[in-house]
């Protein structure tokens, strides 16, 4: 018999966890197929895991990974990943922007063969022109930065075959963007289009700290294409400094001008300057992140289980 796994990262979502329980469960029950509900409470300090713990008192499907601190989503859903068994995975948010009812769709589509049903955005309600914006370039400079296809206006909700979870498990990477290493993976893969809905309660926990350092994960994982930076303002800029040369050479002999003070100068030095902290800062980038992986440790620390058995 067909088993489904439904991962599910969450914090600090009390106020809409009932109501994203309450539809999912109706969804999944509608399939008539076994499943499980695996919530990673990842880190939060309101009642969440609580409510969760509650869930799976009642009910035999729902199982909870409790984080012994906040890891952060993508590690959430790694964990989740690791602990399912489902002959297919829906990766999905607890915040309701995601339907749970598009699942179906992704479930049918897997059936016809495809090994990846990622759901494509088509319009997103409730969210700010500045966001909208900016994943708008994100997910296209990051399209053009990598050697493979990476769907565009796509999230980490998803549904995934077995085998690919398989292969994320025994992949050791720390600093992880999830969309990009499926998309990496290759395999059948499609989509089906959606309209992403305003969080139901609560708020948004991803901030601007959070949704750059998710977009240095996806650049720096899959491109080292800014690492030319350096060729190309290298030569740029000696090219710019070679025509200067000429054009003061040219002034001193046959216009007999001189450059009056040196506000000219310090500006020339700093735009230089600032080229080269930018350079050394995409550089710092790379290096931090291999830092990182030499560590060894492992990707996140398990306060308890629930509904895993002995």
């Amino acid at each position: 018999m067909i088993k489904y796994s439904i991962v599910i990262p969450v914090f600090n979502e009390e106020p809409v966890i009932q109501e994203f329980y309450s539809r999912l469960k109706k969804v999944m029950d509608s399939t008539n197929e076994n499943y499980e509900l695996i919530f990673i409470n990842d880190g939060s300090y309101d009642s969440t895991g609580e409510l969760v713990k509650n869930f799976a008192k009642k009910d035999s499907k729902v199982k909870l990974l409790n984080f012994s601190r906040n890891f952060g989503h993508q590690i959430a859903i790694s964990a989740g990943l690791d602990y399912a068994s489902g002959d297919a995975t829906v990766i999905i948010d607890a915040d309701l922007q995601d339907p749970p009812e598009i699942i179906i769709e992704m479930i049918k589509k897997w059936k016809e063969g495809y090994e990846v049903v990622y759901g494509k955005r088509i319009k997103r309600k409730g969210e700010t022109f500045f966001k909208k914006f900016t994943a708008f370039v994100f997910y296209r400079l990051l399209k053009n930065l990598t050697s493979f296809d990476i769907p565009v206006d796509t999230g980490d909700f998803r549904l995934i075959d077995k085998k690919i979870c398989n292969i994320i498990k025994g992949l050791s990477e720390k600093s992880r963007y999830l969309r990009g290493l499926i998309s990496w993976m290759g395999f059948k893969q499609t989509s089906v289009e959606y309209i992403r809905d305003e969080r139901h309660a609560g708020y948004t926990k991803y901030y601007l700290r959070n949704l750059l350092k998710l977009a240095l994960d996806g650049i720096t994982s899959f491109s080292y294409k800014p690492l030319k930076l350096a060729y190309y303002f290298g030569f740029g800029l000696s090219g710019f400094s070679f025509l200067y040369l000429l054009i003061l050479i040219y002034q001193k002999l046959f216009i007999k001008t001189t450059i009056p003070g040196w506000s000219s100068v310090i500006a020339v030095i700093l735009f230089f300057n600032g080229i080269i902290l930018i350079i050394l800062g995409i550089i710092g980038e790379y290096i931090g992140r291999i830092y990182e992986e030499t560590k060894g440790r492992p990707l996140y620390i398990l306060r308890d289980k629930v509904g895993f058995g002995s």
